[in-house]
């Protein structure tokens, strides 16, 4: 079992308490009620993506959401204008922007630290890996074959808030944080360099899941939207992505779930991921303990 292990001693930087300020749109999200195939799409769906046409491609065996394979989503393309919905990205020289490369320097010093072997562990998205990284948060040892109807819900979910992802970074066009400032990042930079930064795939990845999860199991809603939170911030912490890049993808994550909650067949696909979830949480296999308060210290210490 993985544990975020490094030989390196920690470093004073990992201590560093830096304020992304989110903008989650989930008291409606997690009171909604109820409604499953592959999981991480939206993560690489734009990490791998080409900044000429901001289109989908990526590593996990899964389908992007232009692409025709799979399940589709729950809305039509055209819901949502999520330019005008998310701030527009950071410009070089404004407060936002400095704040931006002020983190990424800073964040630099956890290189070597747990909280830097636990982002670059996140960064892995495939159906196993996204279910695993939130098996802690729900309490029971989640794969593609014993919740199938979850991942179900969450990849039709996924092709809207990663179109909607998609969208913003052919619009804005803005480049990843190590192509501006030198510095180590946590994953091999250079297919990622062919895409944008604003907003982050994983952290829009990371933030449906969450919320998807949250309603199906609210009675660990803070566990989850917890570890959802730490998926985004793995991006900061990886040097990958710049900060505002995170929050923009929970911002526009937040306001298509929104729009998607109200749709007939997500709240039957969500009632049918409660119902297995449910199932599995009285019969199946825990976590790990020890993983799971490595993992739970790691998500309180850092808030990038």
């Amino acid at each position: 079992m993985f544990r975020y292990r490094t030989s390196s001693s920690r470093h004073p930087g990992a201590g560093i308490h830096l304020a992304l300020v989110a903008i989650p749109l989930i008291v409606a999200a997690c009171a909604a009620a109820p409604a499953s195939q592959s999981a991480g799409t939206a993560a690489q769906t734009a990490d791998t993506a080409a900044p000429s046409t901001g289109a989908a491609t990526q590593s996990t065996g899964m389908a992007g959401p232009s692409s025709s394979t799979g399940p589709q989503g729950y809305l039509k393309p055209d819901a949502l204008d999520i330019t005008a919905i998310i701030p527009r990205a950071p410009e070089k020289g404004d407060a936002r922007d400095e704040a931006d490369r002020r983190i990424f320097r800073e964040t630099r010093g956890l290189e070597g630290t747990p909280r830097w072997a636990m982002a670059a562990d996140d960064a892995k998205f495939s159906p196993a890996d996204v279910l695993r990284h939130f098996s802690c948060s729900v309490d029971v040892e989640l794969t593609p074959e014993n919740a199938p109807r979850t991942v179900r819900v969450a990849q039709r979910a996924l092709r809207d808030t990663g179109r909607a992802m998609s969208v913003a970074k052919a619009h804005f066009k803005r480049v990843r944080p190590y192509l501006v400032d030198e510095g180590p990042i946590c994953v091999p930079g250079d297919e990622l360099a062919k895409s944008y930064d604003y907003p982050s795939g994983h952290a829009t990845a990371g933030w449906t899941w969450a919320m998807v999860l949250a309603q199906a199991v609210p009675e660990r809603a803070t566990q989850i939207f917890a570890r959802g939170r730490a998926i985004g911030e793995s991006r900061v912490v990886c040097g990958v992505h710049n900060a505002s890049a995170v929050e923009a993808a929970r911002v526009s994550t937040s306001a298509v779930m929104t729009v998607v909650m109200t749709t007939p067949e997500y709240q039957a696909d969500l009632q049918a991921a409660r119902e297995e979830l449910e199932e599995l949480r009285r019969t199946g296999p825990k976590p790990d303990p020890a993983r799971c308060a490595e993992e739970a210290a790691l998500i309180a210490e850092t808030r990038y």
